[in-house]
């Protein structure tokens, strides 16, 4: 007899992407109190390239988490951080449910902590870029490496009100969506001072 659904099973018996990555650079950590699960994500990305070289996931969370973080893992290495377009949860939501197919309403928060955990680690690679970043200007947005004086002159120059406007305009928020926050915040900051 088995206790989850076939697909869930067979990634809960022999999940790909356990482990850590080797030199992992991004590290994201959470945990949900729904049922008390811990996920860890480590990946490796290439610096230059930013290409997800290697991404494994550890958790103390059932097989539908287990399955969750085993799928999302697999599909985004290979991957360029600049290609995820500010990592919408719906896409890949979808990419996961169309390998696993849809988890029942009460373990879809295996997917939210999976997606969450993501964010977390693309938000520690962001933070580990912006140390090595050596330039004058304060770096927003590492896939696309666009600064925050870039930013504020696109935002002026042409009248940008929105996170999707200005990735429209200069790609930033684009890519991994770890630096939406802070485009929203430069956005806000105009709009106070002049209104």
């Amino acid at each position: 007899m088995k206790f989850y659904p076939k697909k869930i099973n067979e990634r809960f018996q022999k999940p790909g992407n356990a482990g850590k990555a080797e030199n992992a650079n991004a590290v994201g950590t959470n945990a949900t109190f729904v049922c008390g699960a811990v996920l860890r994500l480590s990946l490796r990305i290439n610096v230059e390239t930013k290409e997800i070289l290697e991404a494994k996931f550890k958790t103390s969370g059932c097989g539908y988490l287990i399955a969750s973080a085993d799928v999302l893992t697999e599909k985004i290495k290979g991957r360029k951080l600049t290609a995820l377009h500010g990592l919408e949860t719906g896409s890949l939501q979808s990419e996961i449910e169309s390998e696993l197919e849809k988890f029942v309403e009460d373990r879809t928060h295996c997917f939210d902590l999976s997606f969450q955990t993501l964010q977390d680690a693309f938000a520690d690679f962001r933070a580990f870029q912006i140390e090595e970043f050596t330039g004058e200007k304060a770096l927003i947005c590492t896939c696309f490496s666009v600064s925050e004086e870039r930013i504020e002159q696109a935002i002026a120059e042409n009248d940008l009100a929105s996170v999707e406007e200005v990735g429209e305009f200069c790609h930033a928020g684009t890519g991994c969506g770890s630096c939406q926050p802070l485009i929203q915040e430069i956005i806000d900051t105009r709009f106070t001072i002049f209104n």
